[in-house]
C-alpha cells in the first residue's frame, strides 16, 4: 500500500439521520476511485461498511465502520456511523477523531432528527463540516427547502457549491459555483462530462457565485483585499478562503450527490482533496491536564484510541488515531492509564471486515492494531519522549436500565466477564452489580440500544438471559423525633447477656443546631455509602454503659441502617443519640449493646414517622415548537415537576425533575410522541419523599415479599 505523507492524509466521517445515505455514499466513494470493482448494496447485505450480522439483521448500521479509498494522490480514511442516536456513542468517538465531518442530508425531508441530535457534537469539537444533500434522484426531493433547512438550523455558514438543475426521477445534472461549470452523468453514474453554463442557469449561477466568492473573502484579512481590489476571486484563492472560514466553523459548503446512482461523489472527493483540512491542519489535541499537543511528524509517537471491537475469532481491534510522529510495527509503547508497555506486533489499514497489513503509520492517520492486553478506548499509548494522556472522549450519560439475569445460573460468573467485554466495547452500555437491589443492571441509550446489548448475549456470546424490570433504590428516613429502649437480657446456663439502651433519633439535616437536653461526650458523623448522613452522639454520663460498648451500640444502629422496616430500603439522615441504659457486671459484652442498640433504633424508627425517599432526576427534553404541548402533559403524567423552559432556535427546552420510578418507558414513549426529534438529558439530582398513597402501596407490597420469603 502506498505511504502518504501526513498534508496527503485526509480523516473525514459521514454522518446524518437514518436512511440519508450514508454507507451507500461510502461504497461509492470506494468504487469510484477503483478499490471495490462492485458496488455493494444494504439491500443485498454485501457493503463493506455494514457487515455484522445485526447490521444485516436490521438493515441499518450499528457499529461505526472504518474504510480508506484513494483519490487523486490523497488518501482518504472514511469512518461511516449509526443514524440512531441509541448508538450515539460510536458517533461521537467518530466525530472527535476525523477532521471534517460529511453530514448528509435526504433531499426528500432536509434536516432530520438524527442530524439534529448529532451537530450538538460536531459543534462541540468545532470539526469543519461539509454538508451533502443527497438523494436527489428521489421523485419528493427538494433542494432548496434542504438548504434552506439546514440554515435554520446549522446557521449562516452554510454555504451553496452547487445546486442541482434537474433534481427527481431524472436528475443528471449539477452547476458547481467553485468551478462555475455544470456537470453532466450518464445513467450509470461515475465520472461527469463538463459542460457550460446554460443560459437560462447562469443569472442564478452568477448570483450564488458572487455570494460564495464573498463568504470564503469574508473570512480572511488579505482575501478580503484582493476581493475589494479585483472584484472577485481566482479559484485557488476561493479554495484558500473556503478552507480557512470552514476551520473557524464559519463556512459549511453544500454539495449536491446522489449516492445510488453514483453522481457527485468524484467532485466530493475532490474538494476533500483539495480544501478540506489534513490533521497537521486542525488545532493541537489536548493532554488531560490541558497541555497541547501538536500534530507533528517529527514529535515523539503518540496513539490515541479512540474504539475497540471485539470480534468473535480475532480477539480484540484496538482502532487508533497517530496523534504525534509515527509508529511502527513492532514499536514498543507505553500505556499511560494502566502504566503497562504494549508491543504493536501488526498494524492494519481496516476497510470493513477486511484488514490491510502495514509496516507504518504517519502523523494524522487512522488505523488498528490486534490484542493489546491492557489497552482501551480512551486511552493513550506513547514512544520515547512523549508524556501524559490525551483528554479523553466524554460520552452521554444512560438514558434508560434493565436488569439482567442469566436463565442458567451456571452462568451468573460467564454473565459478568462478558458485560464487561461489551462495555469494553461500547462505553455507553454500563454495568451496575447492585447489591443493595440484588440486580445486575444494564444502562443504555434508549430501548433499541438495550435490544441490541441482549442480542449481542445471545447470538454473539450464545448466552440465554432475561431482562426484568429494574428496581428502585428507595431510602427510608424518619420526619420527628422518637425516643426508645430496649433491654436485650438473655440467660442460658453459664454467662449471659445484658444490655440496655435508650436512645433519641431525630432527623438529620446540615447545619441543625447541636443536642441540647442531654450532655454529648462524644459526636462522630457518617457519610454514608448509600448517600446522607449518621451523626451519632454519646451522651452517657456516670458510666451506665461502659465506654468500649458504645461502638457496639453504633454497629447495631448501622446494621439496622442497611435494610429500613418499610421497603427494606438503606436509611438516611438520622442524628442517633445514647443518653442511658444498664450494664452488668457479668453479663454485659458486645453482642449484648449491639443487639439493644438496633432493636432501640428500630423501635424508636417506627415511632418517629418514617418517610420512604426516591431518586429523582433533572431531566431536560427539548422538543420542536410544535410539539411541547404533548410532551408536558407526558412529563406531568409521571410525577414530574417542570422546572423551567427555555428557547433554543425553533426548539424548546422543558427542565423538570422526574422520579426515576416514573422513567420506565419514557424515552421510547418520547420518541413516538415527538416523531424521534426530542433530545433528552437525565442527571440524578436528589432524594424526595414518596407521595403517602404511593408510600402506603410500596409498603404493603414489602411485607407481603416478606411474607412470602418466611413461609
Amino acid at each position: 500500500m502506498k505511504m502518504y505523507d501526513e498534508k496527503h492524509i485526509k480523516n473525514v466521517v459521514l454522518v446524518g439521520s437514518a436512511k440519508s445515505g450514508k454507507t451507500t455514499l461510502a461504497e461509492t466513494m470506494l468504487f469510484e476511485a477503483g478499490l471495490i470493482n462492485r458496488r455493494g448494496s444494504v439491500e443485498e447485505k454485501n457493503t463493506v461498511s455494514d457487515y455484522h450480522e445485526i447490521e444485516h439483521e436490521r438493515g441499518n448500521s450499528v457499529y461505526a465502520t472504518s474504510m480508506h479509498t484513494e483519490w487523486h494522490d490523497y488518501k482518504i480514511n472514511i469512518i461511516d456511523t449509526p443514524g440512531l442516536d441509541d448508538f450515539i456513542g460510536e458517533v461521537i468517538s467518530s466525530i472527535r477523531v476525523c477532521d471534517t465531518a460529511v453530514v448528509l442530508l435526504n433531499a426528500q425531508y432536509g434536516v432530520e432528527v438524527g442530524t439534529e441530535l448529532l451537530w450538538d457534537y460536531i459543534d462541540k469539537y468545532q470539526k469543519p463540516t461539509i454538508i451533502a444533500v443527497n438523494q436527489l434522484d428521489s421523485d419528493k426531493a427538494n433542494f432548496n427547502q434542504a438548504v434552506e433547512e439546514a440554515k435554520r438550523f446549522f446557521g449562516p455558514a452554510v454555504t451553496i457549491m452547487q445546486y442541482p438543475v434537474n433534481q427527481g426521477l431524472n436528475f443528471n445534472c449539477i452547476i458547481d459555483l467553485l468551478k462555475m461549470t455544470m456537470y453532466k452523468f450518464s445513467t450509470e453514474g461515475g465520472k461527469p462530462t463538463k459542460l457550460p453554463i446554460p443560459d437560462e442557469e447562469r443569472e442564478q449561477a452568477d448570483r450564488l457565485h458572487n455570494e460564495l466568492v464573498e463568504k470564503a473573502a469574508e473570512n480572511d484579512e488579505k482575501l478580503m483585499e484582493l476581493y475589494f481590489e479585483k472584484g472577485s476571486l481566482d479559484e485557488d484563492e476561493l479554495r484558500e478562503g473556503l478552507k480557512i472560514g470552514m476551520m473557524k466553523h464559519q463556512v459549511f459548503p453544500v454539495f449536491c450527490l446522489s449516492g445510488r446512482k453514483d453522481m457527485g461523489s468524484g467532485r466530493l472527493m475532490g474538494f476533500i482533496d483539495n480544501v478540506a483540512p489534513s490533521a497537521v491542519d486542525m488545532p493541537p489535541e489536548l493532554t488531560e491536564d490541558g497541555r497541547e499537543v501538536p500534530f507533528d511528524p517529527k514529535g515523539p509517537t503518540r496513539l490515541f484510541v479512540f474504539k475497540t471491537l471485539v470480534e468473535p475469532h480475532l480477539g480484540k481491534l484496538s482502532f487508533f488515531k497517530v496523534v504525534s510522529g509515527e509508529v511502527s510495527v513492532g514499536q514498543e509503547l507505553t500505556n499511560e492509564k494502566t502504566n503497562t508497555t504494549e508491543r504493536l506486533n501488526q498494524l492494519f489499514i481496516a476497510d470493513g471486515k477486511n484488514r490491510n497489513a502495514v509496516d507504518k503509520l504517519k502523523v494524522g492517520d487512522i488505523g488498528c492494531t490486534l490484542k493489546l492486553k491492557n489497552t482501551s478506548t480512551n486511552h493513550t499509548l506513547n514512544g520515547k519522549g512523549a508524556v501524559g494522556s490525551i483528554d479523553p472522549i466524554h460520552f452521554p450519560n444512560p438514558k434508560v436500565r434493565i436488569a439482567v439475569i442469566a436463565k442458567n445460573k451456571q452462568d451468573d460468573e460467564k454473565l459478568s466477564e462478558v458485560m464487561a467485554e461489551i462495555h469494553l466495547e461500547d462505553p455507553t452500555i454500563e454495568i451496575e452489580y447492585n447489591r443493595e437491589l440484588k440486580q445486575v443492571i444494564l444502562h443504555g441509550q434508549g430501548e433499541l440500544h438495550l435490544a441490541l446489548t441482549k442480542w449481542r448475549l445471545e447470538n454473539i456470546y450464545k448466552m440465554q438471559v432475561e431482562f426484568i424490570k429494574a428496581k428502585i433504590p428507595y431510602r427510608e428516613t424518619i420526619q420527628k423525633p422518637a425516643n426508645s429502649s430496649y433491654r436485650h437480657k438473655k440467660q442460658s446456663g453459664g454467662a449471659g447477656q445484658f444490655g440496655e439502651v435508650f436512645m433519641k433519633i431525630e432527623p438529620y439535616y446540615d447545619g441543625m443546631p447541636p443536642l441540647k437536653e442531654y450532655p454529648v461526650r462524644d459526636s462522630e458523623t457518617h457519610d454514608l455509602a448509600w448517600g446522607g448522613k449518621l451523626v451519632f452522639n454519646n451522651c452517657i454520663v456516670g458510666g451506665v454503659i461502659d465506654a468500649r460498648f458504645i461502638p457496639s451500640i453504633l454497629k447495631g444502629v448501622m446494621e439496622k441502617m442497611h435494610e429500613g422496616p418499610l421497603t427494606g430500603s438503606f436509611v438516611r439522615d438520622i442524628r442517633v443519640s445514647v443518653y442511658d441504659g444498664k450494664m452488668h457486671p457479668v453479663d454485659s459484652n458486645d453482642i449484648s449493646f449491639k443487639i439493644a442498640g438496633m432493636m432501640a433504633f428500630k423501635e424508636a424508627f417506627h415511632n418517629a414517622e418514617p418517610q420512604l425517599l426516591e431518586p429523582v432526576y433533572d431531566v431536560e427534553t427539548t422538543v420542536p415548537d410544535e410539539m411541547m404541548g404533548d410532551v408536558m402533559t407526558e412529563l406531568q403524567s409521571r410525577r414530574s415537576i417542570i422546572t423551567g423552559m427555555d428557547n433554543r432556535s425553533g426548539f424548546q427546552v422543558i427542565k423538570s425533575r422526574t422520579p426515576l420510578a416514573e422513567l420506565d418507558k419514557f424515552f421510547s414513549v418520547l420518541r413516538n410522541i415527538s416523531q424521534g426529534r426530542a433530545k433528552v438529558n437525565v442527571q440524578f439530582a436528589e432524594y424526595a419523599p414518596v407521595p403517602n398513597e404511593l408510600q402506603r402501596k410500596l409498603t404493603e407490597e414489602h411485607q407481603k415479599e416478606l411474607a412470602v420469603e418466611n413461609h
